[in-house]
């Protein structure tokens, strides 16, 4: 490699050097903020609020100071990655030795090209160096060792805790978005206690009189939801072998399995959750014929959803287009009132791809195309696809109506005493959520089957898997 090859490359690596140190300050950032929301949420005198806001104004200088950074420090490695790519494509091609999969004690030796993205499932997307500088860190060191010495100790471990290093929670807290799809299309709000919403009542009309005439008395009332926190999780047993790998293997198996269980739970509660012990799911709420239990003193008037946004798709609308027209009209029924406007639409792949048959066309050129890829035809909003969902079923409305709450965040343990005699270590993993639609109108659910008997719509719960623990 030419001299000014090295240079650059040099330069890119001091670069993500730094950009891998400010992200860990800016870590410290979102902790703190953490911190004077609950110190927020405490005060009570003037004094208490205003020493919280000063710390507020304090802590907004130095996330604006981060923010600067952190941009100068990306645009600067994207230039000279562009440029160093320029300078290799003059380089005469060879071909490059094969490179050992990351996790084998070889792999560490070799010094490759550190823009070299991993291939695992936790860490996939990740360049080789940002990798590298996560497993090294002191808290991360310090937790992949604990973990082996407990291994290695002949004795049994009952609930000892392993303080998983804050670098992982936020790396667990991208992998739940992954594998919860939800969870970023609906209000989710990281909370310390019981979280309360409050809801303005309908705007009053205001009262037209004569110019020197008294004015009228308006009402408005105001309501509030309130929400808790129910734990979801599970535990995994993890082969020893397995632990005596690298700390890539041990690092990516862990978190890669709990953030799919937890997701996947949090997806189908967020549609389908019963209430009982766990959120309350939008079908719920839309099949609802009864005031529920759950429903508190000060909220809003409850209102019977059931056939208004429980609907089927017209039987007549038997060509595309009529097809298409009645599934707007019935998408319609979800009420925009309170929300900040943004849709998503959930359903099975299959459901989907019907939806992708019947929005065909032929274009000018003779090609065929269809009017939806990932966004809803005309009505517009994400479409979502989770497999738990009934084929021709779609549920959705506006997500801003939707409160998810956390009240903790994913923790784990590990013993050796279950699995002894297996050789192998149990991880569990737990979080807590809660979350109910706040306005009900804001939601539908729809069949868009159009067989004989088919109803609105064809199913209205799930199966969840049973607590068989606590049974």
């Amino acid at each position: 490699m030419a001299i000014k090859q090295l240079m650059i490359s040099k330069k890119i690596e001091q670069r993500k050097s730094s950009l891998t140190e400010l992200l860990i300050q800016g870590e410290g950032l979102k902790t703190r903020s953490a911190e004077l929301e609950k110190a927020l949420e405490e005060a009570k005198t003037d004094e208490e609020i205003a020493a919280v806001e000063e710390e507020v104004n304090k802590l907004e200088g130095e996330q604006t100071d981060f923010d600067e950074k952190k941009g100068k420090l990306e645009g600067e490695i994207s230039e000279l990655e562009g440029e160093l790519e320029k300078l290799n494509a003059n380089e005469p091609k060879n071909d490059p030795a094969p490179v050992k999969p990351i996790g084998s004690e070889r792999s560490k030796k070799i010094k490759g090209d550190e823009r070299t993205m991993v291939r695992g499932k936790f860490f996939a997307g990740m360049t080789r160096e940002v990798v590298q500088n996560l497993i090294e860190r002191e808290d991360v060191k310090e937790f992949l060792t604990r973990t082996r010495e407990i291994m290695k100790e002949k004795r049994s471990v009952t609930g000892g805790e392993l303080g998983i290093p804050t670098v992982f929670l936020d790396i667990l807290r991208d992998t739940l978005n992954t594998y919860s799809k939800l969870i970023s299309k609906v209000n989710f709000k990281p909370v310390a206690g019981k979280a309360r919403q409050n809801i303005a009542g309908t705007i009053p009309e205001g009262i037209w009189t004569e110019a020197y005439g008294k004015l009228n008395e308006l009402n408005i009332l105001f309501n509030q939801v309130e929400v808790d926190g129910y734990k979801v999780g599970g535990f995994i047993a993890v082969p020893n072998a397995l632990l005596e790998d690298s700390d890539l293997d041990l690092a990516s198996e862990i978190m890669y399995s709990i953030g799919q269980a937890i997701g996947l739970a949090l997806d189908k509660a967020i549609l389908y959750g019963t209430g009982t012990k766990m959120p309350v799911g939008i079908v719920k709420r839309l099949a609802e014929t009864t005031k529920p239990a759950y429903w508190g003193d000060n909220e809003k008037t409850w209102t019977d959803l059931h056939t208004s946004n429980l609907l089927l798709i017209d039987p007549a609308a038997n060509t595309d287009v009529l097809f298409y027209k009645d599934l707007i009209i019935k998408l319609g029924k979800a009420k925009a009132n309170y929300s900040n406007g943004g849709k998503f639409w959930c359903m099975s792949s299959n459901t989907k791809a019907t939806l992708a048959a019947k929005a065909l066309t032929i274009n000018a050129a003779g090609a065929i195309v269809t009017g939806q890829s990932n966004t809803m035809p005309i009505v517009g909003g994400d479409i979502v696809e989770l497999d738990f969902i009934p084929d021709n079923v779609i549920i959705g409305g506006y997500g801003s109506l939707y409160l998810l709450v956390e009240r903790a965040g994913a923790t784990m343990a590990q013993s050796t005493d279950v699995k002894f005699i297996e050789d192998q270590t149990v991880f569990k993993g737990t979080a807590r959520y809660d979350g109910r639609p706040v306005i009900g109108e804001g939601f539908v659910a729809l069949n868009i089957s159009q067989d004989t008997g088919a109803t609105a719509p064809s199913a209205t719960a799930v199966t969840f898997v049973a607590d068989t623990a606590n049974a």
